[in-house]
């Protein structure tokens, strides 16, 4: 089987209302322009030298039918007025040679700087502990963040994330965020 590490990747989002909790995912899927793919989910690693590009740069590279892999958060609520949200959180290390983390995270309740600080929070904690960077986990994510930052290990962190209230009529609400890779 030839190898496969993906070269680059993309981040999108988005929010689906239907009837049908199945088009409600289908419309998330459009609104974030990835419903043409066939999309294989895959687990937390961001592979080393991967290239992030827009999805606007990124989606002319993927053909109609692709099979697309992809770290991929969504949630769904048919509850009238229900926050949800969904979020992937990345981590990135210094050294290029070196795989980071992708995180997904999905909740209730959370605004869209809560629930993207709690995946970019699991990205960067996978990588610390991976690079030995030592760090109290009883101390809140920001002032882990800064420990993580000055070890010098650690580069870049960034979540995408995707929040809306259940429709208020009870149609199903779906949101999604996802890193798309790309060989």
């Amino acid at each position: 089987m030839p190898e496969f590490v993906p070269t680059k990747v993309f981040f999108t989002k988005g929010v689906g209302k239907h009837k049908e909790k199945l088009q409600s995912f289908e419309l998330a899927l459009r609104k974030a322009s990835i419903e043409k793919y066939n999309l294989v989910k895959v687990s937390s690693i961001f592979p080393p030298k991967c290239k992030i590009v827009t999805a606007a740069i990124g989606n002319p590279l993927i053909k109609p039918g692709q099979v697309v892999h992809c770290v991929l958060s969504e949630n769904s609520t048919n509850e009238p007025h229900r926050m949800i949200s969904v979020s992937v959180g990345l981590a990135v290390p210094a050294e290029t040679e070196h795989y980071g983390y992708l995180s997904e995270h999905h909740g209730f309740g959370e605004n869209e700087e809560q629930a993207g600080d709690y995946a970019e929070d699991l990205a960067a904690t996978m990588l610390a502990t991976t690079l030995g960077i030592e760090f109290d986990s009883a101390k809140n994510y920001d002032e882990r963040k800064q420990i993580y930052r000055m070890s010098g290990k650690i580069v870049k962190t960034r979540n995408v994330t995707q929040t809306a209230s259940g429709d208020k009529d009870g149609l199903w609400t779906t949101v999604i965020a996802a890193a798309v890779f790309m060989p």
